[in-house]
């Protein structure tokens, strides 16, 4: 690629729509929750991990903790590419005392997604697991939710298309890499408008704290190990899922730090974000048991 890439075009392009949340009281509709005790079907196991934590090396089953529940139907009028179920309850779980990154393959089971179809079949759990600790019970407040149109990070933006990472590139067309980025950036801004705090949101781009995760979701969901130097992973491996990832995952939910009051606040990390990334054709087919989390932090 030797020509000028069309920043804004490609943007508008890849624009993609999301619900974007806020947690606690206020004018929007309600959509959900964070925390409290999950709606759930009366034989409902609560779903565990076996890992380790950082302050007990005994590798045991370590209950998730219930991060927030979603009213489907309230979500619809919201979902304007019709991508999430229109009845029933979606619930998200995750192990906090280990906070596991979703880099290696035996993270799988850390983070779990139920979709219960029957609203109205749903009881409040009877309480939280015995064993569970209570700094991992977490405080109720709803979710607050509108539409949104999402753009791309750099990250993202340039996964199809690697001519544009290359230093020749940059000089031969913009000048430089200030140049090239510095477009990148005023278009960027100037579609997406005024900025949040906090990044909760479904669906559409994720917000990226360091790199691409599609391409790490498919890499892990190999079997591959992706913490360290992919030297290992074969190359053509790691091309395929930089061409396919892109279109073929696609952000499920992203949950930022939260804070209740003065009391209260969740925090992923160094002031980080979670992330559940679900392939296309499973979120089409409601199987939202193959979903892959990823943690990213400053």
């Amino acid at each position: 690629m030797t020509e000028r890439l069309d920043v804004e075009q490609v943007l508008k392009a890849l624009a993609r729509n999301s619900i974007r949340l806020e947690p606690g009281e206020g004018n929007g509709p309600v959509v959900g929750r964070f925390g409290g005790l999950p709606d759930v079907p009366p034989e409902f196991v609560w779903p565990v991990f076996e890992t380790a934590v950082y302050n007990d090396s005994t590798v045991k089953p370590r209950p998730l903790s219930f991060l927030a529940q979603f009213d489907c139907a309230a979500l619809a009028p919201l979902d304007m590419d019709g991508l999430l179920p229109h009845t029933g309850v979606l619930s998200f779980f995750y192990e906090l005392d280990s906070q596991r990154w979703g880099y290696d393959p035996e993270d799988t089971g850390c983070a779990r997604v139920y979709w219960f179809p029957d609203k109205a079949a749903l009881v409040p759990a009877a309480d939280f697991p015995e064993e569970m600790e209570d700094y991992l019970r977490l405080p109720s407040t709803p979710f607050q939710a509108k539409s949104e149109i999402t753009y791309p990070d750099f990250e993202d933006f340039a996964l199809p298309y690697p001519e544009i990472t290359h230093p020749s590139y940059w000089k031969q067309v913009y000048g430089g890499w200030e140049g090239f980025l510095g477009k990148y950036d005023t278009v960027s801004a100037a579609l997406r408008g005024r900025e949040p705090e906090t990044f909760h949101k479904l669906l559409g781009w994720p917000d990226i704290i360091q790199n691409n995760m599609t391409r790490e979701c498919e890499l892990v969901c190999q079997g591959f190990h992706t913490g360290g130097s992919w030297d290992k992973i074969p190359i053509e491996t790691r091309q395929e899922a930089a061409r396919t990832s892109l279109d073929g995952w696609r952000l499920l939910f992203q949950m930022d730090t939260v804070t209740i009051g003065d009391e209260f606040e969740l925090m992923f990390g160094d002031n980080g974000s979670i992330y559940f990334y679900i392939r296309k054709e499973d979120l089409a087919a409601c199987r939202f048991d193959r979903i892959w989390l990823i943690l990213q932090c400053f």
